[in-house]
Parts: structure tokens; sequence; C-alpha cells
């Protein structure tokens, strides 16, 4: 990898500092997962990398106010393990445990989790985040696209990486970041972006600033999260849905319906949703969720597999949020 310049601030204003105002000035590392691998093969290549663990205010989960506080730097062991998460947010517990490694749990942060770049392998063999041809023209419509998005109608068809994302987003957390002119909150939802351009990121996260802290709406609701992948070793998840219920007696008063690695951003099922409100959660219902889920699915040349496959996350994430036996 090429040199560089390395940072170990203890105060969040000390790191923000020594962040520059461009991405290849200065990188964040946490568990550094994701970072390194992108450094050895060149697709990023900053000239300081800032390492955050040693700053203790960006640890822990705690209650804070009417939300769990969860900070950037938990790792994925610790917030699987938390008793508070285990006990309110199931969704959560099922998306950290699907990083099936227990070394990445280890080491892997919830931030981190959030900010980490797509896995497309055009992006990663530097054909950038568009993943153009020397035309100027997207190689994923026409190219190996089995891997990549569902709804998308480009320029990106990327999928995003993030394991909690989905799960964050059914649940309506917001995430914390911390930039030179204070702190500004932003919905997971609205976090998760399509790029239109190589030039822009996937997240709404601007090249000196770092999130700080993801905030979970309390008390919980009913919510689950399901993962299909093609072996349960050591992969990622070719389709996700979190779901999160409220419920009013036997009937579904709200519903929240995520999926991930779909499209370029979380995908909400916003359709799905609706059709679930005022009525009972049977199998059926589910079922029917399921397919108005994928009702506007696009899928490329090589992966149409995955519509069935999200349909059947959804029901699967519905059943196992209102504890419906199929």
């Amino acid at each position: 990898m090429q040199a560089f310049e390395y940072g170990n601030p203890t105060s969040v204003k000390e790191a923000i500092g020594l962040l520059g105002t461009d991405w290849e000035a200065g990188a964040v590392l946490a568990g550094g997962t994701d970072l390194l691998s992108l450094m050895k093969d060149y697709v990023m290549s900053p000239k300081r990398v800032v390492n955050i663990k040693g700053i203790k205010e960006l640890g822990g989960i705690s209650k804070k106010g009417g939300n769990i506080r969860i900070g950037a730097t938990t790792t994925l062991d610790d917030l699987a393990n938390n008793a508070t998460i285990r006990a309110s947010f199931p969704a959560l517990v099922q998306a950290a445990l699907g990083v099936a490694s227990p070394q990445l749990r280890n080491m892997g942060t919830v931030a981190g989790d959030l900010c980490q770049r797509p896995r497309c392998w055009y992006f990663r063999r530097g054909h950038g985040l568009l993943a153009k041809g020397p035309n100027g023209q997207s190689l994923v419509p026409g190219g190996e696209n089995k891997y990549h998005a569902i709804f998308s109608s480009g320029p990106a068809y990327f999928v995003s990486a993030s394991t909690l994302g989905p799960a964050l987003v059914a649940l309506g957390a917001s995430v914390t970041i911390a930039g030179p002119s204070g702190n500004r909150s932003v919905p997971v939802e609205k976090f998760f972006v399509s790029p239109s351009s190589d030039t822009q990121r996937e997240i709404d996260l601007k090249p000196n600033e770092i999130v700080t802290e993801i905030l979970v709406p309390s008390p919980a609701t009913r919510n689950a999260t399901v993962e299909l992948r093609e072996r349960e070793l050591v992969d990622w998840p070719l389709v996700a849905a979190a779901v999160a219920l409220r419920m009013s007696g036997s009937n579904v008063s709200s519903a929240s319906i995520a999926l991930g690695h779909v499209a370029p951003s979380i995908w909400r099922a916003s359709q799905a949703e609706k059709m679930l409100v005022g009525k009972p959660l049977t199998v059926e219902s589910a079922e029917a969720a399921g397919e108005a889920a994928v009702a506007n699915a696009t899928p490329l040349s090589q992966n149409a597999y995955k519509v069935k496959m999200a349909r059947v996350a959804v029901k699967r994430a519905l059943l196992a949020a209102a504890g419906v036996k199929a």
C-alpha cells in the first residue's frame, strides 16, 4: 500500500482536525476490516489514517433520552452480546451475528459497518463507484451482475454492503455526525444514498466528518432480521430483510420493512408496509407483503433470483417478528 501518516487522537475534535477536506487527505480507522483491504488494493490511498479507537466517548451502549445510544466504535460482538440489545432489538442481534467470522465481529465496529465501501467487484478492481468502461458506459448491465442491484435505474448498480443498515432503518434509528461546524443528526434511512457520479459517496458523510453514535428509539417494536446467503459460513448475504411491527391487539398498527443487498442504498418496501396496516399478521398476509415488496424490482441479466429471495426474506422476517409459525 501507499505510505501514509498516522494520527492517534484522544478526542473527536482532535480527530476531525486531522482529517482533510477531501477523501484522499485522510481516512478514519476503527476496526480496519474494510479500510486496510481497500488500501492494500490501492482502491483508497489516503495520505493520513486517523485511528479513533482511543476516543473513549465513541464507545459503549447506554440509554439516552428515549433512545438507546450505541457508540460508533462499539464492536459487532459487543452489540450482539449486550443485554439491552438482546432483550429489545433481536433484529440487530440477528444482523450482527450474520457476520459469521468471530474475528470480524470482534474487530468490526457499528459505524464502520455503516460506512464500509461497496463490495462490487468492478469498484474493488478500480473501475470506480459507477463501474464505467472506457466509453463512459456502465459495465454492469451487460456484464457480470449476479450480485448487483434489483432496485436501480442507474447510474449506480452496486448494493449497499451494510449488515446493520436494514435493521437500523426498520427501527427508525438515526446517526449523529460530528464535523468542524458541530453535530448533525441524520436518519439512517437517509444516511445511505445512491450516487450519481464517481466523485460522490454512497453515504451522507463529508471527508472531515465522523459518525459518533447511533440512536435507536425505545421502547422497541417487535422486530427481526432475516438474511439469505449462498453459504452459512463466512459469506456476504445475497438479500436481507428487516422488519419492525407495532401491534394493536392482533392487528398491525404500523410496519417498517427494509431490504438490504438489493439496491445502492437500503430499500424501503413502503407498499408492503401499507398493505399490512389494520390487518392481522398471518402467513397469508406475510406472503402478500413479500409479493408487494418486490413488485417494482428491475433485475439485471443475471440476478433475477434475488427477486424471489427478497420475497421470501420479507415473509420470514415478518413471521419471525410477529412470532407466527409458517
